[in-house]
């Protein structure tokens, strides 16, 4: 069977699960224009729509020996493509309440590049101090705008661990930015912890 001018779902299925690269191409050449269009219907960019299309394929690879063969590939790509989505806008409206934060404290906040890059390398700092599971957890929370459910569920803990190791986190970075002289931060912080 020629997979590129014959193309089977099923039999490129069988054939991926036994680690077959050219079935895996056929279903990328199917259907990774239809994944990207989805994409970018939201998304309305380029390379945010074909970072989801990689992502997407690439957990197809990763996950081809769980694949069912009663349920069609192109509904779990556009599954896993509307929840790569979602991730993708939280994130975009988490960084947009930070801009929009430091907008209404213009008066009070660095408006030029280099002092927006020293305020968030001192962010930076400070999140690389905070032990690897808490850090990883505020990330989440923050950076990504998951739940506190969605993270429990993700890392295998409680919602009451999650909500304690946030809590910390937070008392953490406010210090830190305080001993740093950057009052800004903490009040930025203290900012999108009330949007959250």
């Amino acid at each position: 069977m020629e997979i590129a001018r014959d193309f089977s779902e099923p039999e490129c299925l069988r054939r991926l699960k036994l680690n077959d690269e050219r079935a895996f191409d056929a279903l990328f050449r199917h259907y990774s224009a239809l994944v990207y269009r989805f994409s970018y219907s939201y998304l309305k960019s380029r390379a945010d729509a074909e970072e989801i299309v990689q992502d997407c394929f690439l957990k197809i690879w990763e996950k081809r020996q769980d694949l069912r063969d009663d349920v069609p590939l192109k509904g779990y790509l556009f599954t896993t493509a509307h929840h790569a989505i979602l991730n993708q806008l939280r994130r975009s409206q988490h960084h947009v309440r930070f801009q929009t934060h430091i907008a209404a404290l213009s008066p009070r906040v660095a408006t030029n590049d280099a002092e927006y890059s020293e305020m968030e390398a001192l962010y930076q700092a400070a999140l690389d101090k905070l032990p690897p599971k808490r850090r990883q957890i505020f990330i989440l929370s923050r950076q990504q705008g998951l739940t506190y459910p969605e993270i429990a569920a993700q890392l295998n803990l409680s919602v009451k661990t999650v909500e304690a190791q946030i809590m910390q986190a937070l008392k953490f970075l406010r210090a830190y930015f305080r001993a740093h002289g950057s009052e800004i931060l903490g009040v930025l912080l203290a900012m999108a912890m009330s949007a959250s």
